[in-house]
């Protein structure tokens, strides 16, 4: 028979997990949250996975909710350890990922006289949090109820704090009653099958706008795969006013689309960029990767900026006019209703760019040294059908937006707060939960800085990393500014570290790439079937990276 805590805040904690239906919990081990452990081991309906390191832990939580689209739970005892999950919270709450996050407390009386592991727990995610549970006081059952559902509806990171006092290893073999008694949870989160509909008539004075509009421009951020708006946004291309921008983590492609949006505007000359400047601009899904795009629309902004999203207004050009605050599929599934097509050169002309583009970005790749660049167009195409693809921030993701990506790929990136801190934890948490085959695309900062999500007993066999290790943070040697300094070294971080180690301490195959002959043969073996994970590490050389890469960028305007 399973034995219970006998704490009460424990038990009510987790019944109301149950109730919730969370069905996954990532426990990092101490003494002070040992109540809640007990508690939420006898569970039949929320499994439990152990990670040891917090803010690994967070992050790889956060990858099973993104592929999910549920509430998982995190736990961990008090004092800093619950300090630790605040990157993966920040992301959570920027990326609309819903986190449940439970941390252990000492009681009241404890804080602030110098007991151990002890800080000012309460309400300490206050920035970056849509609601905190502060228990052990009056109506615990009420806000308890209250966080779940915020997380739930709201589909976002929540925190409860549970404070016990010793003794914390009691155990019974019966729940409390009163326990027992916990309501069903009756109210639903809403679906797109009963989202209520925008007011024709108000959204009719936006679509005269639009059908009389010659230059309309629609970008597409981030975006979990839907089949539906794949279709939406087709036959919006059908309409020649009207351009559509996408990133790779927008997860929908067409030959009419502008996919690498760098790659279209960066060689602009000051005279072509009033041509490229919309009229109006509508925007769907999360951040933008292209820091480009930001500069020349909040520089030409458009008569009028329109922005879909249920939940989140992001007003990243400066000159939002309205949120329509709805999922994109039916607001154009209302919209197309009432919109016409309008005779214009706008889109015909960007797709032409958008060719000739190509052909100088393909004639340079052809001939360009082994560098970052080059090795991006042996890896992209070399992905199977059908994978999940997880990206890292910084280089990794920007490199990625400048080629055309295989569209059966699911597409992922921590956008929130474009940190590099969690990517490979947000992997592994990816991976474990889709059951697809998956391939982590990392710089070598960022995997090295996040190590310890090798340390995770949950790596499914089919997860592959491909580690591009030029041995500093590239990124600082080609952006404006660093160079200038006499600090370059305080930004890029130099240094003579390879992945071989770890490897072998994590058990996973390890393979090594120094040329382009060598990435092409190790790829080719990559993704077959195997007993434990792989890693493909790259070395590109350092020295001639920023190069390659500026001089792509200059070709492309020949």
């Amino acid at each position: 028979m399973p034995q219970h805590s006998k704490n009460k805040l424990a038990q009510l904690v987790v019944k109301n997990c149950e109730k919730f239906k969370i069905e996954t919990i990532v426990i990092s081990p101490g003494s002070r949250n040992a109540p809640l452990i007990i508690e939420f081991l006898t569970s039949k309906k929320v499994k439990a996975l152990s990670v040891v390191d917090e803010r690994s832990a967070a992050f790889f939580a956060l990858g099973i909710a993104q592929q999910t689209k549920k509430p998982v739970a995190l736990l961990c005892t008090s004092g800093s350890a619950l300090l630790n999950y605040y990157p993966a919270i920040a992301e959570a709450f920027y990326s609309n990922i819903p986190l449940v996050v439970i941390s252990a407390d000492r009681p009241l009386h404890l804080i602030d006289i110098g007991d151990g592991q002890t800080i000012r727990q309460e309400n300490v995610f206050k920035n970056h949090i849509l609601y905190s549970a502060n228990l052990g006081y009056n109506n615990d059952k009420l806000i308890c109820k209250k966080a779940l559902e915020m997380a739930i509806n709201k589909s976002g990171p929540v925190h409860i704090n549970v404070p016990f006092d010793e003794p914390l290893y009691e155990v019974e073999d019966e729940i409390i009653n009163e326990i027992n008694t916990i309501s069903e949870k009756k109210e639903l989160p809403k679906s797109l099958l009963n989202e209520a509909p925008l007011v024709v008539d108000e959204l009719q004075k936006y679509a005269d706008v639009w059908n009389t509009s010659t230059k309309k421009m629609v970008i597409v951020g981030a975006y979990y795969p839907d089949e539906l708006l794949q279709i939406q946004l087709e036959h919006l291309v059908k309409d020649p006013s009207v351009l559509v921008l996408i990133e790779n983590t927008a997860n929908v492609g067409h030959p009419k689309f502008i996919n690498s949006i760098d790659k279209l505007i960066f060689p602009l000359e000051e005279y072509e960029l009033s041509k490229f400047q919309p009229e109006i601009l509508l925007t769907l899904g999360g951040l933008i990767v292209s820091k480009k795009i930001k500069q020349q629309l909040r520089k030409y902004q458009p008569k009028h900026h329109w922005h879909i999203n249920a939940k989140t207004s992001l007003n990243t050009f400066l000159c939002l006019e309205h949120h329509f605050k709805i999922s994109a599929t039916l607001f154009f599934s209302q919209f197309f209703f009432l919109t016409k097509s309008k005779e214009s050169n706008y889109q015909q002309f960007w797709l032409h760019k958008k060719e000739i583009r190509l052909k100088n970005h393909q004639k340079f790749i052809n001939t360009c040294k082994f560098s970052d660049l080059k090795t991006f167009s042996q890896i992209l195409p070399s992905i199977p059908d059908n994978f999940q693809l997880q990206l890292s921030n910084s280089s990794v993701i920007r490199y990625s937006q400048l080629f055309d990506i295989n569209k059966t790929l699911a597409v992922f990136c921590n956008r929130g707060t474009s940190g590099i801190d969690g990517a490979t934890s947000t992997a592994v948490g990816a991976a474990f939960a889709s059951k697809k085959d998956t391939v982590f695309i990392t710089g070598d900062i960022s995997f090295f800085y996040d190590s310890n999500a090798l340390w995770n007993n949950y790596i499914p066999a089919n997860f592959r990393i491909i580690l591009i290790n030029n041995k500093g943070g590239g990124i600082f040697k080609f952006i404006p500014g660093p160079n200038s300094t006499n600090a370059l070294h305080y930004f890029d971080t130099p240094h003579n570290l390879t992945a071989k180690h770890l490897c072998e301490m994590f058990n996973f195959e390890y393979q090594l790439a120094k040329s382009e002959e060598e990435v092409s043969v190790n790829l080719a073996s990559f993704y077959n079937q195997s007993k434990k994970p792989k890693l493909l590490e790259i070395q590109t050389p350092t020295e001639v990276n920023d190069k390659i890469l500026k001089a792509y960028f200059k070709n492309l305007k020949i």
